[in-house]
């Protein structure tokens, strides 16, 4: 069983977890309605992937 050989201080554990940081989400512009988007994704609103249309969205009746 593992047991720690010494004490581990505050100051020493809480630097383990101070570079846990958010990152903005990066975000591109889609090619055929310019909407912003995640990159290397369908867009949800036109269904388009690199210019191509993937999903074929029902239009509303």
């Amino acid at each position: 069983m593992a047991v720690p050989k010494c004490k581990v201080s505050k100051q020493r554990g809480n630097t383990r977890f101070a570079n846990w940081k958010l990152v903005e989400a990066n975000l591109v512009e889609c090619e055929q309605c310019h909407s912003l988007i995640q990159p290397h994704k369908v867009c949800p609103k036109c269904g388009y992937y690199k210019g191509k249309p993937v999903v074929i969205k029902k239009e509303a009746k």
